[in-house]
């Protein structure tokens, strides 16, 4: 009775842990994210995006926002657990400009945030951007709003 009370208890714990990552995958994930963007390799950051059933104009759009600065450096770059305003934003259904409704085709475990800094001869600036990251199949995916039928 007790080893069956303990399976009860602990399987969800070790789903939720499963689902969530490790340490490893996650530096895994940004090392490989951050390496493809400084290198301005459009086609791996572009093979980050998990894009089954996505809508056109969104998938344009997330290839267009990760790829515009590609080439640039990273100042900070991390990998961070969800607040609950964000699980609530990833959840939402929005309407795009052609009055489609999409959402996000997997539920996102993280986020990913990105800082880049630019210096040219006229000054510096800074740009940031964030992505939710979602698990498929044992890796870490960008999820690009699919149309919601």
């Amino acid at each position: 009775m007790k080893i069956k009370l303990l399976t009860l208890i602990l399987t969800p714990l070790c789903a939720i842990t499963l689902q969530a990552g490790t340490p490893a995958q996650d530096k895994d994930f940004v090392d490989k994210y951050k390496a493809a963007f400084e290198k301005g390799d459009k086609a791996t950051l572009e093979s980050f995006l998990y894009t089954k059933d996505a809508n056109p104009m969104a998938l344009e759009f997330y290839k267009m926002m990760m790829t515009a600065e590609a080439g640039g450096k990273i100042s900070k770059i991390e990998l961070v657990e969800l607040t609950p305003d964000d699980v609530k934003k990833a959840s939402e259904v929005q309407t795009g400009p052609d009055g489609s409704k999409a959402q996000l085709s997997l539920k996102p475990t993280k986020k990913l945030k990105i800082t880049v800094e630019t210096k040219d001869a006229n000054g510096s600036s800074s740009s940031s951007s964030e992505n939710f990251i979602a698990e498929k199949d044992g890796k870490y995916v960008i999820p690009v709003p699919a149309t919601v039928k």
